[in-house]
């Protein structure tokens, strides 16, 4: 008889009680599913429930208590119980990009059907990214891990592992899905990814608190150079993606290597598309070799939803499903969204294509992370997050913080003769029009969960103005059937009109790109004509993901202001009427460029950053870029004003003709580099220094303001950046206030940039820090 057989005969009287109180567990709707029940006698002989031994010893019993079957049911998302060692069933999959979120078409973790029924709805990303505040974000991960963790603890639901955050570069402003993102800088990026993972997580601001002990798992997606859905016929799960070393390296896989080396995620999800001819979730020098074996990422790897049946159905990189299961184990991916693994790994074990060994590898980095999370400890409500309760999910402390997060996040992009704020005494009578003005689902954009209570811009602006007429303009917002007329004949009317357009998510979202810039043509005109009819110049709201080319308003002598406000969230309707009425001063910053129409004619399958000047290529992003833009990345107006200066430096120039100097490149041009690799870590430390910035409000009202400091180099070009954003702060000022804000430098990150074979290398000659108009000169010694 094999030892298979053998423990699956080995139910007794022990083993029918402990599955009995398994199951009293499960159906006690208030009792969170756990392992390793006290008062289930079979718990005291099973080392994996002993919480003295390290977790790696208890996961090694765990899994040598293992069949081969239940071994490979635990490889998927939705990993069944196995009662006989009392342990419920666990659903990877759940999702928390801005809020804990609840999609109905698929089976996940969370579920809102019993006491707790909402959860706080913070702006989409994009919007939150343009605060350009890292304690924000982290605040905002923090509230979201507290809120899953009680809905878990209410019994509402079977996983804590969040699919959450996206952190891929925003490459180009047709992606569907840029909106789920911090935007288009890999330095912006990988700060919002540690400050989110660390506040969902329930580690300090700083790091370093976690230790073993998760309050939720954060899963930093989707890796890499994934940033493409569906467009005109090329779709994510066959784009293979040409990427140079030398984007990939300061591009593309820096957030990820900041979201694993400072946030510590547990998680990272793999992506579908292709990367240079090979699947990432089948990509080891991807998964083991640079995550696991450079980052020194301590966790768990999922694949994206059937990323693994694609390999073999979609891409024919594998010719058999068990050829596909084989290469994303030996890879070093763990679980697979999807039932591939469940499906074709015991035929690929038998045909001896993938050791059993590599299915414990990957079953060990699972329960590693449930054992973090708690669910191995006995009752949760006696271990550490355990009292957290229904009370704290919509608090009034989460809800004000989105309301904070829409304030600071919303630019103001045109203001003409400071049209805003409006005169809260003054304004007699406001029609606000637009398909977007009372409309709570756009507030949200994708990957939401039910808002504790939602605040529409009409809404918003109600409560200011008692005189408020609305009228929705378009029947959508691609306003295929537009009511001008009448949209006109209410403007004319009204003291001062605010049109609340742009987009939402038919025309921007996962699975569907854009293929225009501009607005649908018919909102365009209705914009156009209430703008013209009103009797004073309008205010123009645009709620969108992405950038739009908004030419024709910027230049529309009948639009006076004109503010961007993402997808604000919840509060974000009251939050555009503050600033419209003054109670808030704006500062947000746009997080990614702003591309005419033209832009278009550039292929979204074209991964290159670089511009290449002999072929038109213009290159992306605002640090490559050559072409004309409507607004720039870092762009944002203010009510007030503010002035920028570089203090005297303590040093103007970083000597490193005494480190290494055998190890410069000389190239063809007389410019010299040193690599960064070569100096180490102590010298790169050793050359830190600070910078001081002066800034000073001089407006009449109290304002947070976003600090962008860049480096530029004299000369740009050759692969070269045009300019780089090293570091970044947000500051409040009163009225007439003046602060003054360091940073610390680092010459090694901050003066380097990829070369082509993908290394880090420092440039001698003049560097630039820049602030606003403000520039200050360092010279690099090689």
């Amino acid at each position: 008889m094999s030892a298979q057989t053998m423990k699956l005969q080995s139910l007794s009287l022990l083993t029918l009680i402990h599955i009995s109180s398994l199951l009293l567990v499960l159906a006690e709707s208030a009792q969170p599913p756990f392992s390793c029940d006290p008062s289930d006698p079979q718990t005291k002989s099973y080392p994996f429930c002993k919480t003295t031994l390290p977790i790696n010893q208890r996961v090694q019993d765990l899994v040598s208590r293992l069949t081969l079957d239940e071994k490979i049911s635990q490889l998927v998302n939705s990993a069944p119980a196995i009662p006989r060692l009392g342990i419920p069933a666990y659903q990877w999959w759940s999702e928390a990009l801005h809020g804990v979120a609840y999609l109905s078409t698929v089976s996940q973790g969370m579920s809102f059907n019993g006491t707790i029924q909402s959860a706080t709805s913070f702006p989409q990303v994009i919007l939150s990214a343009a605060t350009f505040d890292i304690h924000l974000w982290y605040r905002i991960g923090q509230a979201t891990g507290i809120e899953a963790r009680a809905v878990y603890n209410a019994g509402q639901a079977t996983g804590m592992t969040f699919w959450a955050p996206n952190i891929n570069i925003y490459r180009d402003p047709r992606w569907g899905r840029g909106q789920e993102t911090p935007g288009e800088d890999p330095l912006v990026t990988g700060k919002y990814a540690v400050s989110y993972v660390r506040g969902l997580q329930g580690d300090s601001f700083e790091g370093g608190k976690l230790g073993e002990h998760l309050q939720a798992s954060a899963c930093c997606k989707h890796f890499t150079a994934y940033d493409l859905d569906n467009w005109k016929g090329v779709n994510r799960f066959v784009f293979n993606a040409k990427v140079s070393l030398q984007d990939l390296a300061d591009t593309y896989q820096p957030p990820f290597q900041s979201c694993i080396q400072q946030g510590k995620a547990s998680g990272i999800m793999c992506a579908y598309n292709r990367v240079n001819g090979v699947p990432d979730c089948a990509d080891y020098n991807l998964l083991s070799k640079t995550a696991r074996g450079l980052w020194g990422f301590n966790g768990y790897i999922t694949s994206d939803c059937d990323a693994v049946s694609i390999i073999h159905e979609k891409q024919g990189y594998a010719k058999l499903p068990e050829d596909a299961v084989a290469y994303v184990l030996k890879a070093g991916m763990d679980v697979n969204c999807g039932d591939y693994l469940k499906n074709y790994t015991k035929s690929a074990v038998k045909m001896r294509k993938v050791p059993v060994s590599e299915i414990d590898r990957a079953l060990h980095n699972l329960f590693s992370v449930r054992m973090r999370l708690g669910l191995f400890n006995g009752n949760l409500v006696k271990q550490p997050f355990g009292s957290i309760g229904p009370d704290q999910v919509c608090s009034q402390e989460h809800q004000n913080l989105a309301l904070e997060a829409a304030r600071n996040g919303i630019v103001l992009l045109k203001n003409t003769d400071k049209l805003l704020p409006l005169s809260k005494t003054k304004t007699t009578s406001l029609a606000v029009i637009g398909p977007n003005a009372n409309s709570w689902k756009t507030l949200l954009g994708n990957y939401a969960g039910p808002p504790c209570k939602t605040v529409t811009p009409l809404q918003g602006l109600q409560s200011y103005v008692k005189d408020t007429k609305y009228h929705q303009g378009c029947s959508a917002v691609n306003c295929s059937s537009a009511m001008t007329a009448q949209a006109v004949k209410l403007a004319k009317g009204a003291d001062r009109v605010v049109l609340v357009m742009g987009l939402d998510q038919t025309q921007e979202s996962e699975e569907h790109d854009r293929e225009d810039l501009v607005l649908p043509p018919k909102q365009q005109n209705l914009i156009s004509l209430v703008a013209k009819a009103a009797k004073n110049p309008v205010i123009l709201v645009i709620l969108s993901g992405g950038p739009v080319d908004i030419t024709f308003a910027k230049h529309d002598q009948h639009i006076g202001s004109i503010l961007w406000a993402g997808y604000p969230g919840e509060a974000g309707g009251l939050a555009l009427a503050e600033i419209i009425f003054g109670d808030h001063n704006p500062g947000g910053r746009l997080p990614v460029t702003w591309y005419p129409q033209s832009y278009t004619k550039i292929p979204m399958t074209d991964m290159r950053m670089r511009p290449e000047p002999s072929s038109g290529y213009p290159g992306r992003t605002y640090r490559f870029y050559q072409g004309p833009k409507i607004f720039e990345f870092g762009y944002g107006l203010s009510y007030s004003n503010y002035s920028y200066e570089f203090l005297p430096a303590t040093q103007n120039k970083v000597c490193l003709n005494n480190q290494l100097s055998s190890q410069i490149v000389e190239n063809s041009n007389p410019l010299r580099y040193m690599p960064v690799s070569e100096l180490g870590t102590e010298t790169c430390d050793k050359i830190k220094y600070p910078v001081t910035v002066g800034v000073q409000n001089h407006g009449d009202m109290a304002g947070k303001h976003p600090l962008l400091l860049f480096v530029r180099l004299a000369k740009s070009g050759n692969g070269r950046p045009v300019k780089q954003l090293v570091a970044f702060q947000s500051v409040n000022l009163n009225a007439g206030e003046r602060a003054e804000i360091e940073f610390e430098l680092s010459p090694c990150e901050h003066f380097s940039t990829a070369n082509e074979d993908g290394l880090m290398v420092i440039q001698e000659g003049s560097h630039f820090l820049s602030i606003g108009d403000t520039e200050s000169e360092i010279k690099v010694f090689i």
